[in-house]
């Protein structure tokens, strides 16, 4: 494995995390001050809109952020050409979402969402403008550069929404905290990429990126469709009392794993891409990206589930236990999901949007019959069943993948397995230390937090968990090791 490429994952791992852990706390931030200077009523006229951009972003990126990012080789004209599809995508979505303003309003009944908006609509226009700059900075790791622009543009937003807020311009104030970071993310990412992109030219052929990112397209519809399923089940058979109860255990659990796991694909992605040509390294990266992620989320989830209790009883409240079986299932599905994302590194990375979008078909529909049988079993029942889904489809997912390229699957299923256990008894161990006290508050909190981890020192003892141990610690160094390589070198290699 090249100590460059290696250490530059591991530096780019930090920055990203950093940047994702500085965001988190700026949008604690904005809750607690801006919860304060505006009202409910301004929040939900947001929300509406930022559901119907969230839904037109699967169209807006059509997956050439992964084409770019994946490409063996990408020649300037090319990337010129994604330019321009994803600034003509991005324009086109803005006009339909203008046309939508009119009829969003008169359904909702709300005219102040009107002018949202129409105002919000240039969302798609700067997002794809912004796209293949964001592209280029991801395929060449530099993600100081992308962490220096996120967090920069999400204190500029936070700053200036405060300031309209305290002006009186009420959920104008959250309009503007949209745009004002879509332009610094947009003037960010011209100033670090540049770059310029000449005219469109059919002389620079981008119809195998197209193809690719369709499947990307259908791939996020059919992910969106199914995390969606379960929320879906629950309002639809169970009422809106246990939709709030499973919503809670969601954001607690599920939300802030989202937050810090999809930025480390933006990581993993590019660095695969660049060693996909080369079967031993490749594999290498694979495994050792599995250990990384599955360990360092892997073990704060299974301890949210060992101490869901006192958790719940901290942050939500005692009228809130009934949450504390759902978190607990939740906790197990997000180590589950954790452990499948490794795979769907190598299906981008490898340039498999076809294979990707077929197995996305399957893992649905093991995902709905799951959860419309768990539905069966009340609240309960639901979080099981989407706790079973990817225990069922990551299995298939390494299977699928190994008849379609190399991977290293014997390594990748013992590997697993050894987290799991690892993992598994952490919360085993939390949860049992937790049951010795009759108040649960921060004592049992400390105390299981404290006690639960002590395992991981007995496994120990097993060499290949050892292995686990000196891969993680070796990642951790790297992560804040100077790269002293030449600059010409680290250019040639992440070129």
């Amino acid at each position: 494995m090249s100590t460059s490429l290696g250490q530059s994952a591991a530096r780019g791992a930090l920055f990203t995390l950093t940047a994702t852990a500085i965001k988190m706390a700026l949008q604690i931030a904005s809750v607690i001050v801006l919860s304060r200077l505006l009202t409910p009523h301004d929040y939900g006229l947001i929300a509406i809109v930022l559901v119907v951009i969230g839904v037109g972003e699967i169209f807006r990126d059509f997956g050439l952020t992964s084409a770019a990012v994946q490409a063996p080789s990408l020649s300037d004209g090319q990337r010129d050409n994604l330019f321009w599809i994803n600034t003509a995508i991005g324009v086109v979505l803005a006009v339909l979402m203008f046309g939508l303003s009119w009829p969003l309003t008169t359904l909702t009944g709300e005219p102040a969402l009107l002018a949202i908006v129409q105002v919000l609509s240039v969302t798609f226009v700067f997002n794809g403008l912004t796209t293949q700059y964001r592209a280029q900075l991801m395929r060449g790791l530099r993600f100081r550069a992308m962490a220096f622009i996120d967090i920069t543009a999400a204190t500029l937003a936070l700053g200036t929404a405060i300031g309209a807020a305290l002006l009186g311009a009420g959920y104008w104030a959250l309009v503007v905290q949209q745009l004002v970071n879509l332009v610094t993310m947009f003037v960010g990412a011209i100033i670090a990429g540049r770059w310029i992109p000449r005219f469109y030219s059919r002389q620079h052929d981008i119809s195998t990126m197209i193809r690719f990112g369709w499947s990307i397209v259908g791939t996020g519809i059919l992910t969106y469709l199914g995390n969606q399923i379960d929320t879906i089940m629950v309002a639809a058979r169970l009422g809106t009392s246990p939709l709030g109860l499973y919503n809670r255990a969601f954001q607690l659990v599920m939300t802030p794993l989202a937050q810090v796991r999809s930025p480390l694909s933006n990581v993993a992605i590019p660095v695969l891409s660049r060693v996909q040509k080369d079967q031993d390294r490749f594999g290498k990266f694979v495994i050792s990206g599995q250990v990384a992620l599955g360990y360092s989320l892997g073990i704060p989830l299974m301890l949210v589930a060992g101490l869901a209790e006192p958790v719940t009883g901290i942050m939500l409240g005692a009228q809130w236990f009934q949450a504390v079986p759902i978190m607990r299932l939740l906790a197990i599905t997000g180590t589950l999901t954790t452990l499948s994302f490794v795979g769907y590194w190598v299906y981008i990375s490898r340039g498999l949007g076809k294979q990707l979008f077929q197995y996305s078909i399957v893992s649905l529909t093991i995902r709905v019959c799951c959860v419309v049988t768990g539905s069966f079993f009340g609240l309960v029942g639901v979080a099981a069943g989407v706790a079973i889904a990817p225990a069922i489809a990551w299995p298939i997912s390494l299977l699928w993948l190994s008849k379609v390229t190399v991977i290293p699957l014997r390594a990748l299923i013992t590997g697993a397995l050894r987290i799991i256990v690892a993992v598994g008894l952490v919360g085993v161990t939390s949860w049992g230390t937790t049951t010795l006290f009759d108040t649960q508050g921060w004592a049992s909190l400390l105390a299981g937090g404290l006690v639960g981890p002590l395992p991981l020192a007995a496994l120990l003892s097993i060499p290949a968990f050892r292995r686990d141990a000196r891969n993680l610690i070796g990642f951790a160094t790297s992560m804040f090791k100077r790269d002293r390589t030449p600059r010409a070198a680290r250019r040639a290699e992440t070129s």
